[in-house]
């Protein structure tokens, strides 16, 4: 079976279908990137701080607490089930887009080497590993750029005529 520009050939309903749940994801990874945003400051200092707290810092303007090993878990656990099937799912529409194969194999696997570096790198961080911090900030912005190109080829690529 050919997969290469199979996006073409779909149904009016399946494409509206697919541009409907890209939409609506990405409404939510973008809103969880908000979220990132608030409470880490998007920077590696921030990240450290967000998951060891800053309980030493007398200036610290908002008091935070290292996380429990509970939270830390749960944490990773979630993130990592969830994302998988995101990228999954983003991964099943990026291979019937028309693309050079070797770029299509790049933004179908790059997601889910970054979810393991970033949850994994968070987890190490938890536990000591200072310098992890910069794996999981690298590792996310990756994703981030591997999900929002995805999902701006498929939608392109949806609206196409064949």
């Amino acid at each position: 079976m050919q997969l290469n520009g199979l996006i073409f050939t779909l149904p009016k309903e399946i494409k509206l279908l697919i541009g409907a749940f890209i939409i609506v994801l990405s409404i939510g990874f973008y809103t969880g990137l908000l979220f990132v945003g608030e409470t880490s400051s998007a920077n590696p200092n921030g990240i450290e701080e967000q998951y060891l707290g800053n309980e030493n810092d007398e200036n610290a303007t908002v008091m935070r607490f290292k996380k429990s090993e509970k939270e830390m878990l749960t944490l990773v656990h979630n993130h990592i089930l969830s994302m998988s099937i995101i990228f999954f799912l983003i991964g099943l529409l990026v291979a019937i887009t028309k693309l050079n194969n070797k770029f299509k194999l790049f933004l179908i696997i790059e997601p889910f080497v970054s979810v393991i570096f970033t949850f994994g790198g968070l987890y190490l961080l938890w536990t000591g590993i200072l310098w992890t911090k910069y794996i999981v900030m690298f590792s996310g912005i990756l994703m981030t750029l591997t999900f929002s190109l995805s999902i701006l080829i498929v939608l392109k690529q949806l609206l196409q005529k064949r």
